[in-house]
């Protein structure tokens, strides 16, 4: 039986324009943020090696969005990430984080320009200090899909985002990328990201808005 009533069409009549009185947990991530104490350990031909990173994060509120009856409120999201001693871009992400009330779920969409996107998601609760947020490769929902070379290569398996948020307003997150490597396909790689930010900037409303 499905979970979803049968009118998909009828939109919501309740709908608050003003996104960051609705974000529920995501409302502390709103803002422009940057952390210095970056750590990535990733994949290399002699093993895992570790690599500090530099990152900013913007997070900006979007207008409501809705499916029919499904109501979202949400944060676009831009991650840039160097290495300290370089100005090329180590790492770069685009994508949504997203709360739908009526069910206290939230979803991640990301995009990376290796030619990878996922899209993962948890239940929390909206005074959550914390909370976790899966993608598998085997979902048709909440899943990952990738390049094929990166198939070949690099086949990731699960993606894992745990975000918590601090008393003092910073918070941080610790990533878990699961991967079969190319000849080591029953030792499963855990690539791992995790940072501490602190706000630089408020978010800003849509500009469009009147």
């Amino acid at each position: 039986m499905s979970e979803f009533s049968q009118d998909i069409y009828t939109e919501p009549s309740d709908v608050d324009v003003h996104t960051l009185n609705n974000l529920g947990p995501l409302t502390r991530m709103a803002g422009i943020w940057e952390g210095t104490r970056g750590l990535d350990i990733k994949p290399k031909v002699d093993g895992a090696r570790k690599q500090a990173y530099v990152e900013r994060i913007e997070l900006q509120p979007i207008d409501p969005v809705t499916n029919g009856p499904q109501l979202f409120y949400g944060l676009r999201y831009l991650i840039l990430i160097q290495k300290p001693d370089q100005a090329k871009t180590y790492h770069e992400q685009v994508g949504y984080f997203l709360w739908e009330p009526a069910t206290h779920t939230v979803i991640q969409t990301l995009a990376i320009p290796r030619g990878q996107i996922a899209m993962a998601s948890g239940i929390v609760a909206p005074d959550a200090d914390s909370f976790e947020l899966v993608a598998t490769r085997d979902s048709t929902t909440y899943g990952i899909c990738s390049n094929p070379f990166l198939e070949y290569g690099f086949k990731t398996t699960e993606f894992r985002i745990n975000v918590r948020f601090h008393p003092d307003g910073t918070w941080g997150y610790d990533e878990d990328t699961v991967m079969l490597l190319r000849g080591k396909e029953d030792e499963p790689f855990h690539h791992i990201d995790r940072n501490e930010l602190s706000k630089v900037a408020e978010p800003t409303p849509n500009p469009m808005a009147r």
